[in-house]
């Protein structure tokens, strides 16, 4: 079974020499929390490092091994998890045994040209699967073979306790490329210290000569010469005298960076993961919506239904978390007394099948051809984007008139509300068109600023309103089903009608409400 290690750490190139970096880690003693430090022995460790091959995996700042030695022997899968964090998902090394290599082309075996000689095995299943939103079917195989040996510093605090561990390496990589190569750094890594600990250890370091390492790995430095050359230097922050292009296009690709950066956390059932996946695949797809006369409409429509189909896999599975969370609080809130029956024991059980069919659905979509092509398409949408004559004139210029568009089109869905025939839909089509007036903005703020931050929030503090609607309107059906299987089952359903009404004045309470909300107003300023 998979273990999984937040990992927060640094790496340096001790330009003083490792033992002058040791050195004055020693002398940390009795300060910044660390009461003792201890000296470890001797560890050799020999890694495989998997990839395809294009390299797809590292250029995602994503990394996969298989490493003997050490005390963390076994398989593991790192994920970005922030500045100097990753996520390392571990598998023990018998656990791909008896499989077949994943993903790998008929005749492979797991071995591709120039792949380390006498290496090799099979990837797990498991991981394999976590890294497929980058893979796209295509084989993993050894790419380099990374030996290392290390020494230890563990900085220990009253109890004993590991604070973090400061390791001297000595690397040898190869075959990369024709030859074997070799270098020392320092990895200086947190275990339960804070971030504190973690700048003063830099501080120590940089005195004794050490520098920041040029590469965030030794797999980055191992396989340099092949990686694909660094591009021109950033350009300067986008402006609102930007191309109103490059300002959308920038928006867009975050979003799609974010859709394959939650795909391995979906897999693993990781808390809000679905939720934040959903919503970059929402973002992506009104960016591509409302402002279609730069990213030309024609062209992206296919995409953005895709998208749809996207978001709504993934949502049964949110959905269900909603509303169980929700009725669960409003069981809670009700005094005892007037809790009738088993009530939650009716709840619990109706969602937990619920989520288990949902998440099943969810992770079919994930591993169907259907999401590859649309990850694809999308990259080829970034790589060759279909802009019209407007991408190229200033953003500031352009993004301001649809961005009024959309909150014009949410004013007016909210003004049918109050003669609305049915309410409840009516409010349902002002909470999207408040997604949409929501992530307009927040794709402009670097064109407009001030006004479209302002118009973002309004809209989400609106999108949060309307979604409490809409929420109370599904936990009412689900109280009547509930209500009607616990009396089938002959149990008092006084309870379910008391958490009904509750709901129905929630939803009441909210849409009265609605007139007075300022949220997301057309400002006519267009931010310069």
């Amino acid at each position: 079974m998979a273990t999984v290690v937040r990992e927060i750490e640094r790496k340096y190139d001790p330009a003083a020499g490792a033992t002058a970096a040791l050195d004055a880690v020693k002398a940390m003693t009795g300060t910044a929390g660390v009461a003792a430090v201890s000296q470890q022995g001797e560890q050799l460790l020999d890694a495989v490092y998997y990839d395809t091959a294009d390299l797809r995996l590292i250029g995602a700042g994503v990394t996969l091994r298989r490493r003997t030695g050490g005390g963390d022997a076994g398989w593991h899968l790192k994920l970005p998890a922030g500045a100097d964090t990753r996520d390392e998902i571990r598998l023990p090394l018998a656990a791909a045994a008896g499989e077949p290599a994943a993903s790998a082309a008929p005749g492979t075996a797991g071995r591709r040209a120039g792949a380390p000689a006498g290496v090799g095995g099979a990837v797990p299943k498991e991981l394999a699967a976590l890294v497929r939103a980058y893979t796209r079917g295509a084989a993993l195989a050894p790419v380099v073979r990374i030996q290392t040996s290390r020494r230890v510093l563990r900085l220990l605090n009253g109890a004993r306790q590991a604070l973090a561990e400061v390791a001297a390496d000595h690397v040898s990589a190869g075959p990369a490329d024709e030859s074997a190569s070799s270098w020392d750094e320092i990895e200086a890594e947190l275990v339960t210290g804070g971030p504190a600990l973690l700048t003063a250890i830099d501080t120590q370091l940089r005195q004794a000569g050490a520098r920041p390492a040029a590469t965030a790995t030794k797999l980055q430095r191992a396989l340099a010469s092949r990686l694909p050359a660094a591009g021109a230097a950033p350009g300067p922050p986008l402006t609102r005298h930007s191309p109103a292009g490059e300002v959308v296009l920038g928006y867009v690709r975050d979003q799609v960076a974010a859709i394959s950066r939650y795909d391995p956390l979906v897999r693993r059932d990781e808390p809000d993961a679905v939720h934040q996946m959903r919503v970059a695949t929402r973002r992506a797809r009104s960016a591509l919506q409302a402002f279609g006369g730069i990213i030309e409409r024609d062209v992206t429509r296919p995409l953005c239904a895709e998208l749809k189909w996207l978001a709504a896999a993934l949502g049964a599975a949110r959905d269900g978390e909603v509303m169980l969370a929700r009725l669960t609080a409003d069981l809670a809130a009700i005094p005892p007394v007037l809790v009738v029956g088993p009530v939650q024991a009716r709840i619990t059980p109706h969602f937990t099948a619920e989520l288990a069919q949902a998440r099943q659905t969810a992770l079919a979509a994930l591993d169907g051809q259907r999401y590859l092509r649309l990850l694809d398409d999308l990259d080829a949408l970034l790589a060759d984007p279909p802009l019209t004559p407007l991408a190229k004139r200033e953003a500031g210029k352009v993004l301001a008139k649809p961005v009024r568009r959309a909150a014009r089109r949410l004013q007016r869905a909210l003004a049918a509300v109050p003669g609305a025939e049915d309410r409840d839909a009516a409010i349902h089509e002002a909470r999207k068109a408040t997604k949409r007036a929501r992530y307009a903005a927040e794709a402009a703020v670097p064109a407009l600023g001030r006004t479209a931050s302002r118009q973002a929030a309004q809209a989400r503090e609106l999108q949060q309103l309307l979604g409490d609607h809409h929420d109370s309107v599904v936990a009412r059906t689900v109280l009547l089903d509930l209500a009607q299987n616990a009396r089938a089952a002959g149990e008092d359903t006084f309870t379910y009608g008391l958490m009904h009404q509750r709901q129905s004045c929630q939803a009441a309470s909210i849409e009265q409400a609605l007139p007075r909300s300022t949220a997301a107003r057309p400002d006519r300023t267009t931010g310069h």
